[in-house]
């Protein structure tokens, strides 16, 4: 393998020593995280950093507690693909409330431990295959999923209750009703999509928990068998197919003492829950949506009755496009929403109604409240930077916190702050704690091989954000044949100062490309007008703006030559490549198609139907993005690939269009993949890369 893949696949793309997922506990004195040993190493343990110190130590080492590696449950396995989480070992913990235990499953064995350091990891006996643990308040009592259900455990060392304790005690045992549904895990479409990967919810108090009950029994079943392995059975699974039904799903209080009270909402008009959880032992706050995502409610319920009532609507005639961290409600009482300016050119937000951002701040996430202001995520200059920075509440004011080139990001709790800054000299992190003191976490990646600076350049009258790498050591003025390699959908960003995502990039380039990657109309960042312009018109926009893009580098690089343009993508950047082969031969002349979603009818509900309507309400828009009866005008080189074990872009849909070529009579090639799925895991990847370059050299010539 060439050396750069082969680095590439044995540090998981430069990931495996990196430190994740961090967690404040114990009042920010604590800051959990999930790092590996080393840069080869794929199994991460879980460790900690004591704030007053500085001094790292590791809690659990997925070695130490099972030396062989095990199966993952199949619910954790297929939650890992909705959040796209490829390491192995300790895949992810929670904390208990007062952030001083953290408990995890490795395996399907539930574990905990202490924060501080004074005691190992100690198994808990569970009911079944342990999925999604989470502690209570104090770290007494531990729920999880085995099977369907949701149990509750007593951790190893459950204190005994205080002498005035009256409050009923919480017995070992399954607390969900056997009622046919599934309890406590987020299903397929808001992990999937509307980015609730967790079904269950402890109030703060330890008393009662919060859980998802979803019914999927109305779903069609997608089924999977492995080719290569034709003596093991098929597995199958419920998928909500855009157009058809959605899992019911409702959210239950459970107590202790049996207590079961359903949460009530018009769950007909607004079925998704994208968020929840308590806001006291007394309070519960949910945000639900419509099922086109054009109305998003912040509702407040009473854990006692089940009773909710308003408390904010974001509305859009389109749809009401996610910003992290809203709705909210502030520690004031006021109501934190997104909002976008009158002429469509900031995302903004607005407090109680009223705007408090406007024009020139493109608002991407709020971390939380820090120091009477909020903590948010923005762009103020360029789409490919972002900064950090405080936003006074009353005023508007901004202050920045890290604004130099580059990406930059931010994690608070009880004042401290983790700040994340990546750019082309690679990442790093520092933590802040409240008093002005700073650490920084270890990091044991792999030194990223390249520093990559793209050209980035702004092209056309829309501004399309673009960017350009040329092999190293290029000579100026050498024609160089063009390879578009991008995404190009809804949700995802590529033209971004964020470093591992160019690595790639400048190896393909290093065999003799030029790579240019375009951010088009509807993807997210330039502003809420961009981003809505692929409103039921997905290929027509991507490809409209891909080729005025190309045309407009061309003419700025003439070392770009035009007559010899490759495209290659994944997932809906797949989908980008297929359709610019079959529509737009005149200026694409061959194309790699990973995991192309080919008809969009067979993709799911919450995607699909948030941008392009209900197949029956327009069923000309869906035969538009289909990709199916374009087979017949296939005249260029066209590489499919797909994952077989993919349960995300079901390879019915790469299959479905080679079928259609077959008919059709046009010649094409088609990569399929036992055993892998969406993420193309354990080098995957690189291993396909040399014969996709392969294909690419021989059909540009």
């Amino acid at each position: 393998m060439d050396p750069f893949l082969d680095l590439s696949a044995r540090t998981g793309r430069f990931t495996h020593g990196a430190p994740r997922a961090f967690a404040f506990g114990d009042d920010a004195r604590l800051l959990y995280f999930l790092r590996s040993a080393g840069p080869t190493d794929p199994y991460d343990s879980l460790r900690v950093l004591d704030t007053t110190t500085g001094a790292e130590s590791l809690l659990a080492d997925p070695r130490d507690l099972s030396p062989e590696p095990g199966e993952l449950p199949v619910a954790e396995r297929r939650l890992r693909e909705r959040i796209r989480l490829v390491a192995a070992g300790i895949g992810s913990y929670a904390l208990s409330g007062d952030g001083r235990r953290a408990v995890f499953a490795l395996y399907g064995r539930l574990y905990e431990v202490p924060g501080d350091g004074t005691g190992k990891p100690r198994e808990i006996p569970a009911a079944g295959p342990v999925v999604d643990p989470r502690p209570n308040a104090d770290g007494s009592r531990i729920a999880y999923v085995s099977g369907d259900a949701l149990y509750v455990a007593p951790a190893g060392d459950d204190p005994a209750p205080a002498a005035d304790d009256t409050t009923a005690p919480w017995s070992a045992g399954r607390v969900s009703p056997e009622d046919g549904a599934r309890w406590g895990l987020a299903e397929f479409a808001a992990a999937e999509e509307l980015a609730r990967a967790r079904g269950h919810w402890w109030s703060p108090d330890g008393q009662a928990l919060l859980a998802a009950r979803v019914d999927e029994s109305a779903l069609q079943r997608r089924w999977f068998a492995d080719p290569a392995h034709p003596e093991l059975p098929a597995e199958d699974f419920a998928y909500p197919e855009a157009g058809g039904p959605n899992a019911e799903v409702g959210l239950w209080v459970l107590g202790p003492d049996g207590r079961r009270v359903p949460l009530v909402w018009d769950t007909a008009t607004y079925p998704y829950v994208s968020d929840a959880g308590w806001e006291s032992p007394e309070e519960i706050l949910l945000t639900v949506q419509d099922r086109l995502q054009q109305n998003v409610l912040l509702l407040s319920a009473d854990p006692a009755t089940g009773a909710t009532r308003e408390l904010s609507r974001t509305t859009h005639p389109h749809w009401v496009d996610p910003l992290p961290g809203t709705p909210a409600r502030l520690s004031d009482g006021r109501v934190l929403t997104a909002a976008d300016t009158a002429d469509g050119a900031a995302r903004a937000l607005a407090l109680d109604g009223v705007l408090l951002t406007g024009d020139g701040v493109q608002i991407r996430g709020v971390a939380g409240e820090h120091d009477g202001e909020l903590l948010v995520e923005a762009g103020l200059r360029d789409p490919a930077e972002q900064q950090v920075l405080l936003l006074d509440p009353d005023t508007g004011a901004l202050t920045p916190l890290a604004d130099g080139p580059g990406v930059h990001s931010v994690t608070a709790s009880a004042g401290a702050l983790l700040l994340t800054s990546a750019g082309p000299d690679g990442v790093r992190r520092t933590v802040r704690t409240a008093d002005g003191r700073e650490f920084t976490p270890a990091d044991l990646s792999e030194p990223l091989p390249y520093r990559v600076v793209p050209r980035l350049a702004r092209v056309t009258e829309l501004g399309l954000p673009t960017a350009l790498v040329l092999p190293r050591g290029h000579v100026p003025g050498q024609r160089l044949p063009v390879l578009v390699q991008g995404y190009g959908g809804p949700g995802f960003q590529d033209v971004s100062l964020e470093p591992r995502r160019w690595q790639h990039r400048q190896w393909w380039a290093d065999q003799g490309f030029a790579v240019v990657t375009t951010d088009n109309r509807g993807t997210p960042n330039v502003s809420p007008a961009f981003t809505h312009a692929m409103y039921r018109d997905f290929s027509r926009v991507t490809l409209d703006d891909q080729v005025a893009a190309l045309r407009a580098l061309g003419e700025r690089h003439p070392e770009l030559d035009l007559d010899r343009v490759g495209v290659m993508g994944w997932s809906y950047g797949g989908y980008l490549a297929a359709a610019a082969v079959l529509r737009r031969p005149d200026v694409f002349h061959a194309a790699v198609a990973g995991a192309p979603p080919t008809d969009f009818r067979h993709y799911d509900t919450a995607y699909t139907e948030r941008y392009l309507g209900l197949p029956a309400d327009n069923p000309e828009v869906y035969d538009r993005e289909s990709l199916i009866t374009d087979a017949p005008r296939l005249t260029r080189p066209l590489l499919l690939v797909t994952g077989l074990a993919d349960d995300n872009v079901h390879p019915s849909h790469t299959l479905r269009l080679s079928r259609a070529l077959t008919d059709a009579g046009r010649p094409h090639q088609l990569l399929a993949l036992p055993g892998v799925t969406h993420m193309t895991p354990n080098g995957t990847h690189e291993k396909i890369a040399a014969q996709q370059l392969a294909f690419l050299k021989a059909a540009l010539r």
